[in-house]
């Protein structure tokens, strides 16, 4: 068993999320426990349920910090490409695909069954999905009121038709069923492609 860790307040809960996400890399979902976490962390059961109350409040907070980290990757990006709608949707595209293929474990939580169906979403999970693909939401309708998106599409049905080929690009690839990432590139392109034909004036 890991011997006992010492830690300076506040760190446990960050080193509580990314030991469980190594753990869902390894065993799945159905493979981690609060019991196997705390030994893993190497703290007693009730340090861990401290900062987590259940193992779905545990799987809630980890896809809590994948929104979140999307959200501050994808604000900075929005910064760099400010003005060019082309620029920013060729690179939100790969950089989506790329998020979701170097952290497969928070994405499936973000966008998966273990949360949204078999467990219990939290409110802040909630909140943080909603902001995020809000977030999206409100850059098309800008872009449709600038003109440069035609506003025969309705924005909303817009983003969730984009985000929906995205998710299943994202899913192709985290599944294994498209190994070639070159493939997935193309395709990506692709999808910019069909979006500004569908979408511009």
């Amino acid at each position: 068993m890991t011997g006992r860790k010492s830690y300076h307040h506040g760190n446990l809960h960050q080193e509580l999320l990314e030991e469980a996400t190594r753990m869902i890399g390894e065993q799945g979902v159905d493979g981690i426990s609060m019991r196997a976490l705390a030994e893993r962390v190497g703290v007693s059961r009730t340090a861990a349920y401290h900062h987590f109350k259940d193992k779905n409040a545990l799987l809630c907070a980890i896809a809590e910090q994948g929104f979140e980290k999307w959200q501050a990757h994808f604000a900075q990006q929005m910064h760099e490409q400010s003005g060019d709608m082309n620029g920013w949707l060729k690179a939100f595209v790969h950089a989506y695909l790329d998020l979701s293929w170097k952290y497969p474990e928070e994405y499936d939580l973000m966008f998966g069954r273990p949360v949204w169906k078999n467990g219990e979403p939290t409110e802040s999970l909630r909140a943080a999905s909603f902001a995020c693909f809000q977030h999206y939401v409100d850059l098309i309708r800008s872009w449709q009121d600038k003109g440069k998106f035609s506003k025969d599409i309705d924005g909303l049905r817009l983003a969730q038709v984009s985000w929906s080929m995205l998710h299943g690009m994202s899913r192709l690839l985290n599944d294994g069923i498209y190994l070639d990432r070159s493939s997935i590139d193309a395709m990506s392109d692709s999808a910019v492609e069909m979006i500004l034909a569908a979408a511009t004036v």
